[in-house]
């Protein structure tokens, strides 16, 4: 697909996505999005030749203005669509498929310092929701969605819905997925050992009570047969 191929399924991916989009002219001129997206295209050109520098500062200038970071080196398919966008970065070596819709804060990262292949591979028709951040060498699966806030750290099969910290599959395929039944993805130990810890605590609390009320007893009656009453338990 050529360049201005490319410019003109971008719009149309705004148009597709943003019911506030009204006209061809409000988009180009309007969407920072947009703007983002157009400037990595361009920043990639230069990357894809070795002009690294060059691409760097296509990339920060852009950066600037819309407040969405694009590494030059990340790979981007047709018609992505970020809505608002401040705040979004996407790493050297993200992937992203066709059809995907990205919302405002959101992070495709890497978890360290390692060479060659550390960011996501965003497959087709995923939708990311604010605030949520994917971060290491992994696949999300065509027609995914990742909830808002989610933190995703490990593979998301494809017509998943993931949410929470970190993120877990709560649909699959249209149905909910139960965790006892949710073989892919396992206990979070620390949390595990939380809930282990609490038990512990509520039991010893329950004990320490018991103690007490038997302790009590035990001074009442003293006190009932130093003055020769009654035992206080009878």
């Amino acid at each position: 697909m050529g360049f201005w191929d490319n410019m003109k399924s971008d719009i149309d991916a705004v148009l597709e996505n943003d019911p506030a989009a009204r006209s061809r002219f409000e988009v180009i001129f309007s969407y920072s999005g947009l703007h983002a997206i157009w400037a990595h295209r361009f920043a990639r050109f230069f990357y894809r030749y070795g002009w690294f520098t060059v691409a760097r500062i296509i990339s920060q200038i852009s950066r600037f203005f819309t407040g969405i970071e694009i590494h030059p080196g990340a790979k981007i398919g047709r018609k992505l669509f970020i809505d608002h966008g401040m705040g979004v970065v996407i790493g050297e070596t993200c992937e992203i498929g066709d059809d995907v819709v990205i919302y405002q804060g959101v992070t495709l990262g890497g978890t360290g310092k390692e060479k060659g292949k550390r960011h996501p591979t965003i497959g087709n028709r995923v939708v990311i929701a604010s605030g949520a951040k994917v971060l290491g060498s992994f696949k999300v699966g065509d027609n995914a969605n990742i909830g808002a806030n989610s933190v995703v750290l490990r593979e998301v099969p494809p017509n998943s819905t993931v949410v929470g910290i970190p993120g877990r599959i709560v649909k699959r395929d249209g149905r909910r997925v139960e965790d006892r039944l949710d073989h892919t993805n396992l206990p979070d130990p620390l949390i595990e050992t939380f809930r282990f810890m609490q038990k512990e605590i509520n039991e010893l609390k329950a004990e320490i009570d018991r103690l007490k009320a038997s302790s009590g007893k035990q001074a009442a009656n003293a006190e009932c047969e130093a003055v020769g009453a009654a035992p206080y338990d009878k």
